[in-house]
């Protein structure tokens, strides 16, 4: 079933201050896109703390007309921030991973000198890997500040998440000095590898950090020996680290992250494969009627949120089909079709998402190219 999110959800009608000609600069002067930099802690507390956006009522073409130019084009741009940030909807695919890691992280209660185990959100690109991760850590974050406070008997400032996004080329010592750039540790880059790890594992102690974040685990390439020596140097963390720990990435079963570079029968020998527990997320389908009716319920929720002059209901589920042919059901491709898709429509004052607006919509290179190619293979069949 798709809901949506309670985190995100409008807070009602903005009121407006009595006789404010340009309420919208005001709207964004506190509500404009927020540069959340999830891999440093003063981020990751502003996105754990930040609530929904205010709403504001949407105005009719008329309404519209009588704006002068500058209030016209902050009324413009507070839509497109407004549109531009989707609420999360809790689709299928995210209760089920919600349901899978809350399993996982019921190992997280364990005393310290108990291993637990870990998540690995593993998918294709564009389906809300990383959202799925975030989300998840989100509401830990909150639960554990509202039971425990902000800081620790020890006085230490309490972060239950810690969120870390890996680079190409990962090595020992870079991984670890992430770890501690989150943290904002002074010698996250002036030590060795060794003490680095030491370093990490105390802040994670300190802080009373629960469940750690890593971002883009496809960039490590466990094939070779500095991703063997990656690999290795995880297991450690986990053995060391009171947490529990989510991995996101592409292709890590065929990249051998569970076997750990390993081959034939020494695939046995793999600690990971048994520690770890794979997340798999699909994209939408529309090949079953349940498909169907998951697609159509998250564009009703969806369509529900934009603020155009002429937007309905039906405005999207209408274009179901269209929608789906041209994003292949994944959520990153829809969110960025929406995202285009509201903007020429208050360019243009379309003000409506149609067929026509669609058409004139470019979204990102494999939605474009399943499309086109789609649209080839059908070609022969329609002239026949």
């Amino acid at each position: 079933m798709t809901t949506l999110d309670d985190d995100t959800s409008t807070t009602g009608p903005h009121a407006d201050e009595e006789g404010a000609a340009n309420p919208w600069a005001t709207w964004l002067a506190r509500h404009d896109v927020q540069p959340y930099q999830l891999a440093r802690k003063a981020g990751w507390d502003a996105f754990v703390a930040a609530g929904p956006r205010e709403d504001f009522a949407t105005l009719t073409r008329t309404q519209m007309e009588g704006l002068g130019a500058g209030a016209r084009e902050d009324y413009d741009e507070a839509r497109m921030v407004w549109n531009a940030n989707l609420p999360t909807i809790r689709t299928a695919q995210m209760a089920s991973a919600f349901s899978l890691m809350g399993q996982v992280l019921a190992s997280g209660r364990r005393d310290g000198d108990r291993l637990r185990g870990s998540v690995v959100i593993d998918a294709a690109p564009g389906l809300g890997k990383t959202t799925i991760a975030t989300r998840f850590a989100k509401d830990f974050h909150r639960a554990q500040y509202r039971r425990h406070g902000p800081t620790t008997p020890e006085g230490h400032q309490r972060l239950p998440v810690a969120f870390v996004a890996l680079t190409a080329n990962m090595t020992l010592k870079t991984l670890n000095s992430k770890l501690l750039e989150f943290y904002g540790h002074p010698a996250a880059q002036r030590t060795t590898s060794t003490r680095l790890a030491s370093l990490a594992v105390d802040c994670v102690v300190s802080c009373q950090t629960r469940l750690v974040v890593i971002d883009d685990l496809h960039f490590v390439d466990f094939a070779h020996r500095a991703g063997t020596e990656v690999s290795n140097h995880l297991k450690w963390l986990a053995n060391e680290m009171p947490v529990t720990f989510v991995y996101t990435g592409v292709g890590l079963a065929a990249k051998k992250f569970f076997d750990e570079g390993l081959h034939g029968s020494d695939v046995v020998y793999a600690q990971t494969s048994r520690r770890a527990t794979r997340c798999p997320v699909v994209p939408f389908s529309t090949t079953t009627a349940a498909g169907a009716r998951a697609w159509v319920d998250l564009l009703a929720a969806l369509e529900g949120h934009l603020k155009l002059a002429e937007a309905r209901p039906g405005m999207l589920t209408d274009h179901a089909d269209l929608l789906f042919a041209r994003t292949q059901g994944h959520i990153a491709s829809l969110t960025n079709l929406l995202d285009r898709a509201c903007y020429l429509a208050i360019t243009t004052g379309a003000e409506r998402i149609d067929e026509a607006v669609l058409s004139h919509v470019v979204t990102d290179n494999a939605a474009q190219n399943s499309y086109a190619a789609a649209g080839q293979r059908l070609q022969p069949a329609a002239g026949r």
